[in-house]
């Protein structure tokens, strides 16, 4: 199926990091999309020591903690953009689910809806930065 002249130059102007061999330090687990630096639930899911579904059914929960700037569900393109560009999201090449992005704020606010241990020494954190 052609793709519209139109999607295609959408597709094309948005920012999607291109990765290259990553670690597993939260540092590069950022990622740009949309202009926004962000970190994609399952990065979240496996910090936090939740299983992906678990994370966003909270989040889901809670949908009046994550408004749009907070959390926002990547676009097929988006999605397709992203594993043709970095290795470690092959898995989601076959995924029939869009992966969510969470912005500094969504994950400040995760730390306040998911109760780990780490979510909640991380939300700890925070308030010792902010206090």
């Amino acid at each position: 199926m052609a793709m519209k002249t139109e999607e295609k130059k959408r597709i094309e102007t948005k920012e999607v990091v291109v990765c290259d061999q990553m670690e597993d330090s939260i540092e590069n687990k950022i990622l740009t999309i949309r202009g926004v630096q962000v970190i994609l639930d399952r990065d979240l899911a496996e910090l936090y020591g939740v299983e992906t579904k678990r994370l966003n059914q909270q989040a889901n929960r809670n949908r009046d903690r994550f408004p749009q700037r907070f959390r926002f569900q990547l676009s097929k393109d988006e999605k397709d953009e992203l594993v043709a560009n970095c290795n470690r999201f092959e898995p989601l090449k076959y995924s029939s689910t869009r992966p969510y992005a969470y912005t500094e704020q969504g994950v400040a606010m995760l730390s306040a809806v998911l109760h780990t241990p780490y979510a909640i020494d991380g939300g700890l954190q925070q308030a010792r930065r902010d206090g």
